[in-house]
């Protein structure tokens, strides 16, 4: 330095820092991005929110003596790192920054400052520096014992409000000021006192404060801590137990699971109006340990109750899985066996205990674990179901050979995730021999009716041709005619029979009946019915009437003459002796009306509901007479109006006789049309 600087007025160290007090603390500021190497700092620099008043503080102190350093400071700045988390090294650095940058600073301006000032300056520094270190050393510990009473409260995994007490016990074992703690719990939208300790506990415990509402439930709804100096007065305090004992400062915080408020918690004080930073920083720590505690606790309770929950669904399960019928088994990825129940277990001759973890080769007989198998990897790779899978071989449970149908499907979580594949096994052994069986009745059906059709009908034909030829004979007598007559009449009922069981065979086991539709006169259809039944009846008077012009349409002339004269004979048999058999026709805009009425005892209410089931008669039985119809007559009738798609009903009336209605349309209706 040369002479004329070493000539000039040298300022004291006190100057030096009021005259570059912001120099100093963007000097500060650098240093310790620099020291970062540019990335962020993973604790905020607490010194830079005190060291305008730090360096005021320093600036004092050098110039009126250590008295006029303010303690509390440094204690300040110590206690907010530890409440940030800094280490003692991280605290110490921000010193050292701060003492160099004063030194450079110094070198920067090339002065010199007044005999004795930078060692006061340097002294003071580490005056600063030593209180804030031990300060921060000794409150680490004290919390650090205190964390491991903490602990020893958790040993025999008391319940959560016991362990809550414990905590705040330790507390006030080691703060000699705090003489009331709590912790309130959120619950809906209030907060509620759960454990207490001190002042007015067993008031206090369960009272109520809803979010928002006083000191307590502001600072919640805020998520901040909060102060209040004379809790006795302040009216904020809703506690009224808090402000009866005389409570001086009231101190609270947020209890917190990351974003998640969980409650408040508070301490208080009957003799002094602050907390030191000491206490505060110690509280601080219970609550954190607190919060962790009551997340914990939460967490143990969730997971309970879904284990809980599970337990009871799986038992449900298995409960479900030993009733079934239905052999039901879920197999892992590598066709391990996860679950099986009794019904598939049988079957494969092993309990169900020793299918867990075993593979499907394991547990399946030989044979039968090829096809099960194929499907349950198609199923594991496809994530789509096989359905009909079709196993066969020896029961072991009935001592027989058996039939069984295995289903598979993929086994999912609710989000898409594939588990596994589950399959179900039914015994179809006895469907199978119905199936036989019924293939067999169909055979011998299809033979009966190739009889009936074919082998009866004929010689029927050849006695109905003799009894004609032989009615013609002119030298018969009276009794030989009569003979003849019922000869005719017998073949006539008998051809009828015959074509309502072939007609009912089609209906019930065939396609239906068949019906060729042709332009014909319905009133040329119903009187060559007629005449031929004239001739088989010749005591009967049956009669035609005609309505309307136009009867012509598009029906199946066999099938039409086939139901009149059903009706016509059914008329015939339960009507009064002499009495006439009336077919009436009446032509309408799209059908023609066909109505066979008789005079006679009128059908019971109870039977009309069933009148065209099959094997159904018109009249109750009587056990004095026999059965002289198979009663097959007016379902075929039925069958056949319903493939005009037409309609027939039934009037039976004491006094006016029976009438059976038959509307037949003159074509087809279009699909989907119902007959009135």
């Amino acid at each position: 330095m040369d002479e004329h600087a070493r000539s000039e007025p040298r300022p004291s160290a006190a100057e030096f820092l009021r005259a570059n007090h912001d120099a100093l603390l963007t000097d500060w500021q650098q240093a310790v991005f620099e020291h970062l190497g540019g990335e962020a700092q993973a604790h905020p620099p607490w010194l830079i929110d005190h060291l305008p008043e730090l360096l005021s503080t320093l600036a004092d102190a050098v110039e009126l003596g250590p008295a006029a350093m303010d303690e509390r400071l440094e204690v300040a700045h110590a206690a907010a790192r530890l409440d940030e988390g800094f280490n003692l090294g991280e605290v110490a650095h921000e010193y050292a920054l701060l003492r160099r940058c004063i030194l450079h600073r110094l070198e920067a301006q090339g002065q010199w400052l007044r005999p004795g000032d930078l060692t006061r300056l340097e002294v003071t520094l580490d005056r600063v520096v030593t209180r804030a270190v031990m300060f921060f050393w000794e409150m680490k510990q004290r919390i650090l014992q205190t964390l491991d009473r903490m602990s020893e409260a958790t040993l025999d995994d008391p319940d959560m409000e016991t362990l809550l007490e414990r905590l705040l016990t330790r507390l006030m074992e080691s703060t000699l000021t705090v003489d009331t703690a709590a912790v309130m719990l959120l619950e809906g939208d209030a907060l509620v006192v759960r454990a207490a300790v001190g002042l007015g506990t067993d008031e206090v415990k369960g009272l109520r404060v809803p979010v928002g509402q006083g000191v307590s439930g502001q600072a919640a709804l805020e998520r901040r801590p909060f102060f209040v100096r004379s809790a006795a007065t302040d009216p904020r305090v809703l506690f009224e137990p808090l402000r009866r004992a005389g409570l001086r400062a009231l101190y609270g915080l947020p209890l917190m699971d990351g974003e998640r408020l969980l409650g408040m918690a508070y301490m208080g004080s009957r003799t002094a109006f602050a907390f030191s930073e000491a206490d505060v920083l110690l509280f601080h720590a219970v609550a954190e340990r607190a919060s962790a505690h009551i997340a914990q606790t939460e967490l143990h309770a969730r997971e309970h109750e879904a284990r809980k929950e599970a337990e009871q669904s799986l038992a449900l399960l298995d409960s479900l899985l030993d009733a079934a019928p239905v052999g039901i088994a879920f197999l892992d990825h590598d066709l391990r066996y996860l679950r099986i129940n009794g019904t598939l277990a049988r079957l494969n001759s092993k309990p169900v205990e020793a299918h867990r973890g075993r593979t499907l080769h394991e547990m399946v007989r030989t044979g039968a674990e090829a096809p099960i198998e194929r499907a349950l990897r198609q199923v594991l790779e496809t994530g789509r179901p096989v359905q009909d899978v079709l196993l066969e071989g020896p029961d072991p449970v009935r001592g027989r050979a058996g039939v069984w149908r295995a289903d598979c499907f993929p086994v999912r979580t609710p989000d898409g995730v594939l588990l596994g594949v589950g399959c179900t096994v039914v015994d179809i052994t006895d469907h199978k021999r119905a199936e036989a069986a019924l293939r067999q009745a169909i055979d011998f059906r299809e033979e009966l009716i190739a009889v009936l059709g074919h082998d009866l009908r004929n010689p029927l034909h050849a006695v109905n041709a003799s009894a004609f030829m032989l009615g013609r004979a002119p030298d018969l007598d009276t009794g030989a005619r009569r003979s003849v007559d019922r000869i005719r009449k017998a073949t006539a009922r008998m051809t009828r029979m015959i074509n309502d069981i072939l007609d009912f065979a089609r209906s019930r086991l065939g396609g239906g009946i068949p019906v060729t539709r042709q332009h014909v006169n319905m009133e040329e259809l119903c009187q060559g019915v007629l005449d031929e039944l004239q001739v088989v009846y010749p005591e009967r008077s049956l009669s035609l009437e005609v309505r309307g012009d136009d009867l012509w349409g598009e029906w199946d002339p066999d099938r039409v003459t086939q139901v009149l004269g059903n009706l016509v004979v059914n008329a015939l048999q339960h009507a009064k002796n002499d009495t006439p058999i009336i077919t009436t026709l009446a032509g309408e805009a799209t059908d023609v009306v066909m109505r066979v009425r008789n005079e006679g005892d009128p059908i019971p209410a109870e039977l009309l509901p069933r009148l065209f089931d099959p094997f159904k008669s018109g009249h109750l039985p009587d056990p004095g007479t026999k059965q002289r119809s198979l009663g097959l007559g007016l379902y075929i009738v039925s069958e056949i109006v319903q493939v005009h798609q037409g309609s027939v009903r039934v009037e039976s009336v004491p006094g006016e006789g029976t009438t059976f209605t038959v509307r037949w349309p003159r074509v087809p209706p279009p699909r989907g049309y119902l007959p009135p």
